[in-house]
């Protein structure tokens, strides 16, 4: 178990930044939470403690292992309500809790320490690990089936988009023509791949860049956040807040422009001296920048070091 941030209690998975998330996002003692990304409880246990028992907790994880962990770790607790499913289903979610609406919203982004340290499921480029990285295990495309049916352009366009990776061309080309002659199936090949295919002082980046694009494209993670910014307008209250924690800058990016948007919505000419189109802020920032780790719990937690936490707040 990797060590933990002092004070947090200990669990499979580490939550960053959790003195932040609970003071931005736990305004009201009474309310109705959100938490899209439940993993192993960590930030649904310190906002329990902090709320009453008059207040509703709803965690939501497409992974079932993950709910029946916090299910068990928190089962104290009589306020929490679990759901199996993306984050971005929010209709159904609400129905089986009984809500309307929601106080908080919280999207922690991040890959959980207990999914990245299982080898089964193939988030992580340590050696002999089966390249699958489905955070729900039902899923039915695997990173290797994509490794191994995608096209070259398909491939490249994944690995510049989602990891942002400079050699996405090498890499992509060397896997078309690995594959013409054995299937791709295990971090050893992709691995073997990637060290021919870039220079040996950018290997280590570019592992974490391409394990990091396949992910997302498995688990197609960027479609269903931008889902689910787009429905935390109808289904926070007045005042309520959405919180969200990005790890790589396209997701982080995700959410700042939708921010900004319905921060500003008019789309209006600057010509024109006044708005014409009629749209209203729906968010404000709460701040105009990303709340980020201190030193001290990136040296606790260095999973941590990648971190921005934005909010938005309803109006």
């Amino acid at each position: 178990m990797k060590k933990v941030n002092k004070g947090y209690p200990d669990a499979y998975h580490v939550p960053v930044l959790y003195k932040e998330v609970v003071a931005s996002l736990m305004i009201n003692p009474d309310g109705v939470y959100y938490d899209g990304t439940l993993g192993g409880g960590g930030h649904a246990e310190l906002f329990l403690r902090a709320l009453s028992n008059k207040a509703i907790y709803i965690g939501v994880d497409r992974d079932q292992e993950a709910i029946e962990f916090a299910g068990k770790r928190l089962s104290n607790y009589t306020n929490l309500i679990t759901y199996n499913g993306t984050f971005d289903m929010f209709e159904a979610v609400m129905k089986n809790a009984g809500v309307e609406k929601l106080d908080g919203i919280l999207l922690d982004l991040g890959v959980s320490t207990h999914q990245i340290d299982e080898d089964a499921r193939g988030f992580t480029f340590r050696p002999g690990v089966p390249l699958d990285m489905r955070m729900n295990n039902t899923g039915t495309i695997t990173a290797a089936d994509i490794l191994n049916t995608y096209d070259e352009d398909k491939l490249v366009e994944i690995f510049k988009n989602y990891g942002e990776e400079r050699f996405s061309k090498n890499i992509a080309r060397r896997i078309v023509k690995i594959r013409e002659e054995t299937k791709i199936i295990t971090s050893d090949q992709l691995l073997e791949i990637i060290n021919k295919s870039v220079p040996g002082k950018f290997l280590v980046k570019s592992y974490a860049r391409i394990f990091q694009a396949l992910r997302i494209e498995v688990n197609n993670e960027l479609d269903i956040l931008k889902a689910a910014l787009e429905q935390s307008i109808i289904y926070l209250k007045k005042g309520g807040r959405l919180g969200v924690i990005a790890y790589h800058s396209g997701e982080d990016r995700i959410v700042k422009e939708f921010i900004q948007k319905q921060e500003n919505p008019c789309e209006c000419s600057k010509d024109l001296p006044y708005c014409v189109c009629g749209k209203k802020p729906q968010m404000r920032r709460i701040k105009p920048y990303p709340i980020t780790p201190s030193v001290k719990e990136i040296g606790e937690n260095p999973r941590a070091r990648s971190a921005k936490f934005r909010v938005g707040e309803r109006l």
